[in-house]
């Protein structure tokens, strides 16, 4: 890279030469006695202290964030008191020597504030993949500045490198892309979520308007966040377009059914046919909606089972929303009763009966009609209406059947049943044969006998 080679050699002979004359003074391994006594000597105070200081941590009610950066601390006390004890010797030691005496005791102090600060970020981020790999990032290039070594190995990763077009792609370019990219990215995805809980708690604005505006701050963030990594690494944009290309036809052939859902959340967002809170049935599927993404619908059942359903079901499919405009529900109970009753008397029973179940809308009065003289039974149906659909609607219509029951029972009405006749015919000798007949008939109630 238009370095002389035999001026590198010499100039690497001097540094270890000056190296090794270091080490052969005495104060090098003063140094070298002295950080491992504070380091034994603040994991043992550690050892006392953490379990204190987290007692008092874990009181911390309402601010998740805060505890979490508290517990990352406290969980490196050891480095912590570490640092803590460097500094203080590394004054007292500069008060009686020279500075020259007290290199190690610098280098080492400035790489345990490193790699305090590299593993406290690690475990602030919640996603362990990038936070572990920042933190690692993070220390080693500290590592490389503390160490003076930063400009040389800068200087061998950018030697590999390929052409890309008009464009040189070094192995330091993809590392310095790669460490920003994931860095803005993660702040990108940090202010996105706290912007998106902050217009949730917007009461003026309608649940769909709401999830909307965070979703669209939050992807724009996300693609700002990464155009500013990429442009900041030298990366021309513009040539970016082949990628694009890809990508388009990439769509084409298999991520239609991604970019379809995508697409359809946007539109049931825009035209607020579903909601957060609104009980739907889809093809067999009764529950309401638990929360609306980027590309499924969060739907749970009575029963506790979560359903994802793609967005694009919601837009071809007939859906049921049973609170699109409001959230009252009528139900209908079809009852008979004998011939015996009176209608007049069973359609009062009956609405009083309905009355009485606590789910029942008593403004919205419930009605009963005759609806037809059957085989056996008159038959009526009696409708209600409920505001709580996502209860159930399974367990109103049963305590309303219930209700009639205790009703009719105690008024004498008579609720119809079948029954079956067994009829044995003789043969000529008198022995039984084995035909016989089944007649059905119905009573108001069971015979005797």
């Amino acid at each position: 890279m238009g370095i002389d080679v035999r001026t590198a050699i010499n100039d690497t002979l001097v540094q270890i030469g000056a190296a090794i004359d270091y080490t052969a003074t005495p104060w090098l391994l003063y140094q070298t006695v002295i950080i491992i006594c504070l380091f034994l000597a603040a994991k043992l105070v550690a050892r006392r202290v953490e379990p204190l200081l987290e007692g008092r941590a874990r009181r911390i009610k309402g601010h998740p964030g805060l505890l979490r950066v508290v517990v990352a601390l406290l969980r490196r006390t050891n480095w912590i008191l570490f640092s803590v004890f460097l500094l203080v010797a590394l004054t007292l030691m500069r008060s009686v020597t020279q500075p020259s005496q007290t290199h190690l005791l610098v280098i080492a102090l400035s790489l345990s504030l490193a790699w305090l600060f590299a593993s406290v970020l690690s475990r602030i981020i919640r996603n362990r993949l990038v936070g572990r790999t920042l933190g690692w990032f993070a220390w080693i290039y500290a590592a490389l500045v503390i160490l003076g070594i930063s400009d040389e190995a800068a200087a061998f990763l950018d030697s590999l490198a390929f052409p890309l077009g008009a464009m040189r792609i070094s192995a330091l370019t993809v590392l310095k892309a790669a460490v920003l990219l994931i860095a803005t990215v993660w702040l990108a995805i940090v202010v996105g979520n706290y912007f998106d809980e902050r217009v949730q708690s917007f009461e003026e604005l309608t649940p769909s308007i709401r999830i909307l505006i965070g979703k669209v701050a939050k992807i724009g963030l996300v693609l700002v966040a990464g155009a500013i990594a990429l442009s900041s690494v030298g990366v021309d944009l513009s040539a970016l377009t082949v990628f694009s290309g890809a990508v388009g036809v990439g769509v084409g052939f298999g991520l239609q059914k991604v970019v379809s859902n995508f697409v359809s959340g946007v539109i049931i967002l825009l035209d607020k046919s579903i909601k957060p809170g609104d009980t739907i049935s889809l093809e067999g599927t009764f529950g309401w909606i638990r929360e609306l993404r980027a590309r499924f619908v969060s739907v749970v059942t009575r029963d506790g089972h979560e359903y994802l359903i793609p967005n694009e079901d919601f837009i071809t499919r007939r859906v049921i929303n049973w609170s699109f405009s409001d959230k009252l529900v009528r139900l209908d109970v079809n009852f008979g009763v004998s011939y015996k009753a009176d209608p007049h008397k069973v359609i009062q029973l009956a609405i009083e009966a309905a009355l009485g179940v606590d789910r029942v809308e008593a403004d919205h009065g419930p009605v009963c009609w005759l609806t037809g003289f059957g085989e056996s039974s008159l038959d009526f149906v009696l409708r209600f209406w409920i505001h709580d659909p996502q209860q159930g609607l399974t367990n109103v219509r049963g305590n309303v059947l219930l209700a009639l029951w205790d009703t009719f029972k105690e008024n004498g009405i008579e609720i119809p049943y079948p029954h079956r006749e067994l009829i044995m015919k003789q043969g000529t000798k008198g022995a039984m044969t084995g035909e016989f007949a089944v007649k059905r008939w119905t009573k108001s109630h069971p015979t005797k006998g």
